[in-house]
C-alpha cells in the first residue's frame, strides 16, 4: 500500500502540498487530477523516489517495481519493436547473460537463465510488443524502422509501450493520451481496464478517466483530497463537499466577527478580560476554513462572423492525396454555417489530409471544389504551435492581427484565456505547451472565422480550459470540422460524425458508442474483443437465476403498456424530425442556387429563408419533446429493471 503521512512538499518558494495524508490500496485505479502546475508530475516524482518530501513520509512498498514513461527518446537507429523490448532491462540483462553462458558453454547457467526467461514471458516479449503497438496505431511495416525516423509525437508512443510492455506492481501513466487519436485512446482505456496492478493516472480527459479509474485523488489548495468512484462521481461528490464548505466558510465568518466584536468590547475591562482573552485563544485555535472559488480561470466565445455564406465550402467527386499517391477518393460534402462535424477513422485513413484540404494547405487532385467569397478559415493544428514567434509575446501575436485594438483590451482579451497581467508581455520560448496551445487558440478566436477546423486541440490543456473550449464552440454561428481523442469534447459540441475509411468521407450512424464497437469489430481489436467477450461470458454465469418466465412475461406486459405513452410520443416525434430536416435538405438544395442571391429574387430569398427558420424551430421543438419522453422511458426502464432483479434476490 502507498502511504502519504503528514506529507509537505514544495518546489522552489512555492507550495505543491501541504500536510497530506493519504492510502492507496494495492490494484487500486486513480486519477490524479488538479489545475496545470498544482504538483501531480512533482508528485510522480516523489513516488519514483527522484525527490524527497520536505517533511512527513511517502511509503512505498519495498519490492514494487514502479513503471512510468520516459519523456524522453533518443534519436536512435534501434528498430523500433526493439526498442519497446529495450524498456524491460531485466529481460535484457538475462538475455546477454544468456549469449555470455552459452560463450562459455556453461549448461547449468543456461538452463537456469533459459527457465528464468520463460518465467518472464521472453519468448513471446515479440508477440506482446507487436500487439501493443499496433494497438498504439504503429503498422507492421513500421516495427522493423529506427526510432530516429519517426516524429517527437510517436517517439512518445513507443515510450509508451515501453511502459505498458514492462510487468509492474505500480504504474504511473502521466497524461498518455497526448499524443494518441482516438483509437489509440479507446485501445488504451481498454489495457489499463485489464491492468491488475495499481495504477496512477494524470489526465485531463474526463471520458477517458471516467472509464480507466475507481479513485481520485484531486490537488485543492495544497491538499490532496480522496474520493471513492471515477471521474463522474468525484464531480457530484466535489459539488456537495463546496456546498458544505461554502456553508462553513459563512459560519466561520459569522463566529469569527462575533468573537472579534466580544475582544475590541471588553479586552480592556478588567471583569471580561478572562474571556476576552478565552476568547482570542479560540481564534487562534480556529482552523482557517479556505472561501470557494469555482469561477474558471478562462472566459471566451466566438464573436459572430463578419459574414455567414451558404454553403461555406461544397466538395463533389473530390480525390485528395499527395503526388500521385490518393488518401481520399470521391468526396461529397457541403459544409454550410451551424455544421457540427466531428471526423472518426483510424490511424492513417485521412482525418488530417482532409482538414488540410478545407485549411487550403492541400488542393485537391480532381473534382470540384469550391468556397465561398466571404469564408474565413480558423484553423487550429500542431504544427501552428510550433510557428509561434519565439521571441514575441501573447499581446504582440493579437497586435499584429489587429494593430487599431488598444493596449487594454488586448490585455482583457488575453485575459479570458489566461494570460493576465505580465503574463501577456512574456515570450512565448518558455511557455509550457498548455500556454502554447492556449495562444494559438485566443489567435484562431481573435479572427471571428465562419469555419473552423480543430485538429486534435486539446493537447497539453488543463481541464478548466477543455470546459471553456466545449462552451465557447457550443455558441459557435458557423460550420466546424473538429478531429479529438477527447470523448467528453466531441459528444458535447459536435452534431454529427463521418467516419474517414477506405478512401471514402461518409456520415457516420451512430454515436461514439457505435464508434467503439465498429473500431473492436477490426481484426486490429478482435483479440481485446474477444478477452472482453471471455469477461461477459463469466460475469453472466454469475448473475442469479431468472424470474419465472411465465411472471416475467406477466411484467413485461404491464410495463409496455405503462409506457407506451412514452413510446408513442417518441415515435411521433422522430416522424417530425423526420418530415422537417427533409423539408430543411430540399430548401438547403434550394439556397445552391446562385441566381437566387439576385437582387429581383429578394422576395423569394425571403421567403425561403422564413421556411428555414420556422423548419429549424420545429425540429428544436421536436428534439426536446423527444428527450423529454426518452428520459422518462429510460427511467421507467431503470426501475422496470430494479423491481425485477429484487424479485429475483427475494
Amino acid at each position: 500500500m502507498i502511504q502519504l503521512q503528514n506529507l509537505s512538499l514544495q518546489r522552489g518558494v512555492k507550495e505543491l502540498i501541504k500536510q497530506a495524508n493519504i492510502e492507496i490500496y494495492p490494484g487500486h485505479k486513480v486519477g490524479v487530477i488538479g489545475k496545470n502546475g498544482c504538483g501531480k508530475s512533482t508528485l510522480f516524482g516523489l513516488l519514483r523516489n527522484e525527490i524527497q518530501a520536505d517533511s512527513g513520509d511517502c511509503m512505498v512498498p519495498k519490492a514494487w517495481k514502479i513503471v512510468s514513461v520516459a519523456q524522453e527518446t533518443p534519436g536512435t537507429d534501434r528498430k523500433a519493436i526493439d526498442y519497446v523490448i529495450d524498456g524491460d532491462i531485466h529481460l535484457r540483462e538475462l538475455q546477454k547473460a544468456l549469449e555470455k553462458a552459452e560463450e562459455q558453454h556453461d549448461g547449468s547457467r543456461i538452463g537456469h537463465l533459459h527457465d528464468e526467461l520463460a518465467q518472464l514471458g521472453a519468448y513471446d516479449v515479440e508477440a506482446r510488443a507487436a500487439t501493443i503497438l499496433a494497438g498504439l496505431g504503429f503498422e507492421n511495416a513500421q516495427l522493423s524502422l529506427p526510432v530516429s525516423s519517426f516524429s517527437g509525437g510517436w517517439r512518445m508512443r513507443l515510450n509508451l509501450a515501453q511502459a505498458l510492455l514492462c510487468d509492474s506492481d505500480l504504474l504511473l501513466l502521466d497524461e498518455p493520451t497526448n499524443h494518441l487519436d482516438l483509437d489509440a485512446v479507446i485501445w488504451l482505456e481498454t489495457w489499463i481496464q485489464r491492468y491488475k496492478g495499481t495504477l496512477l493516472l494524470i489526465s485531463h480527459d474526463k471520458s477517458f478517466i471516467d472509464a480507466c479509474v475507481d479513485n481520485i485523488v484531486s490537488f485543492e489548495s495544497q491538499a490532496l483530497v480522496y474520493y471513492s468512484g471515477n471521474y463522474s462521481s468525484y464531480e457530484k461528490q466535489r459539488i456537495e463537499r463546496l456546498r458544505l464548505q461554502a456553508s462553513e466558510f459563512e459560519k466561520q465568518e459569522k463566529k469569527k466577527a462575533h468573537l472579534n466584536s466580544f475582544i475590541t468590547r471588553f479586552k480592556a475591562k478588567a471583569s471580561k478580560a478572562k474571556q476576552a482573552q478565552s476568547r482570542i485563544k479560540q481564534l487562534e485555535k480556529m482552523q482557517e476554513v479556505l472561501p470557494v472559488h469555482q469561477s474558471s480561470a478562462f472566459q471566451f466565445s466566438f464573436k459572430p462572423p463578419e459574414k455567414l455564406p451558404n454553403p461555406l465550402v461544397r466538395m463533389e467527386e473530390v480525390k485528395v492525396g499527395y503526388g500521385e499517391k490518393v488518401i481520399l477518393e470521391q468526396v461529397k460534402m457541403n459544409l454550410v454555417p451551424g455544421s457540427r462535424i466531428g471526423l472518426l477513422g483510424k490511424n492513417g485513413a485521412g482525418k488530417s489530409t482532409f482538414i488540410k484540404l478545407l485549411a487550403e494547405e492541400m488542393r485537391p487532385l480532381k473534382g470540384d471544389y469550391e468556397t465561398s467569397a466571404g469564408l474565413t478559415i480558423g484553423y487550429f493544428a500542431q504544427h501552428q504551435v510550433e510557428l509561434l514567434h519565439l521571441q514575441s509575446s501573447a499581446y504582440d501575436h493579437v497586435f499584429r492581427l489587429d494593430k487599431t485594438q488598444t493596449e487594454q483590451q488586448i490585455r482583457d482579451y488575453l485575459g479570458g484565456f489566461g494570460f493576465h497581467g505580465d503574463e501577456a508581455l512574456k515570450a512565448v520560448a518558455p511557455m509550457s505547451g498548455g500556454e502554447k496551445a492556449r495562444l494559438v487558440l485566443a489567435l484562431v478566436v481573435f479572427q471571428k472565422p465562419n469555419l473552423l477546423l480543430l485538429d486534435e486541440p486539446t493537447n497539453h490543456l488543463d481541464m478548466e480550459m477543455r470546459q471553456a473550449l466545449s462552451f465557447a464552440l457550443q455558441g459557435f454561428d458557423g460550420a466546424m470540422v473538429l478531429v479529438s481523442h477527447d470523448r467528453y469534447l466531441l459528444s458535447s459540441v459536435c452534431d454529427d460524425f463521418y467516419l474517414v475509411d477506405a478512401g471514402a468521407v461518409s456520415a457516420f450512424d451512430g454515436d461514439l458508442d457505435d464508434y467503439r464497437k465498429w473500431l473492436f469489430s477490426s481484426p486490429t481489436m478482435s483479440s481485446v474483443e474477444t478477452a472482453e467477450g471471455k469477461d461477459t461470458v463469466s460475469k453472466a454465469s454469475n448473475r442469479a437465476p431468472e424470474l419465472d418466465k411465465k411472471a416475467r412475461k406477466r411484467l413485461e406486459a404491464e410495463f409496455r403498456q405503462s409506457t407506451k405513452p412514452f413510446r408513442d410520443e417518441i415515435a411521433k416525434q422522430e416522424r417530425v424530425m423526420e418530415n422537417a430536416n427533409k423539408a430543411l435538405a430540399e430548401i438547403e438544395e434550394k439556397m445552391l442556387d446562385t441566381s437566387l442571391y439576385d437582387a429581383e429574387n429578394k422576395a423569394a430569398l425571403a421567403t425561403i429563408l422564413n421556411q428555414q427558420a420556422s423548419l429549424k424551430g420545429q425540429v428544436e421543438d421536436a428534439e426536446m419533446l423527444w428527450l423529454e419522453a426518452q428520459e422518462a422511458l429510460e427511467e421507467a426502464s431503470t426501475q422496470f429493471e430494479q423491481n425485477t432483479q429484487d424479485s429475483t434476490e427475494a
